[in-house]
């Protein structure tokens, strides 16, 4: 039977707002590939969970306003969304984090195979980024 795409990106959406890593560790593929926005691809669960729990010690975000597309077969999806953030550490060769409140559209795009994500590909706009943290 096929998987609801739409179902399994509003809850990796929703894991990520409960910041949960455990929910989204259960989302992804072993052999997730993660392409983050301006950096190298890294491949698998442990290298996602790492990612993630980076980003939950970083940031604190809220995802609104989740559009989510899905082609019919379920392979693959993209989404828009925005983030309101606080940057709360220092992430590596980023600025110096001292409780800047940020707030972004994002782009991603999904493959999905045997009902896990397999792909997540992130994309938004670094230098705006940049400019609402660099105090």
């Amino acid at each position: 039977m096929p998987v609801d795409v739409r179902d399994l990106l509003q809850r990796y959406f929703q894991a990520l707002n409960d910041r949960d890593i455990r929910a989204c560790l259960a989302l992804v593929s072993d052999e997730l590939t993660l392409e983050p926005n301006q950096g190298f691809a890294e491949h698998g669960r442990d290298a996602f969970a790492g990612y993630i729990e980076r980003q939950l010690h970083c940031y604190r975000e809220t995802i609104e306003s989740l559009v989510i597309m899905a082609e019919p077969q379920g392979r693959h999806a993209a989404c828009e969304y925005h983030v309101s953030g606080e940057y709360l550490a220092t992430d590596d060769g980023l600025p110096e984090a001292c409780g800047q409140r940020y707030e972004m559209r994002v782009g991603a795009f999904f493959d999905i195979r045997d009902g896990l994500i397999s792909r997540i590909s992130l994309h938004f706009n670094l230098p705006n980024w940049l400019a609402q943290v660099d105090d």
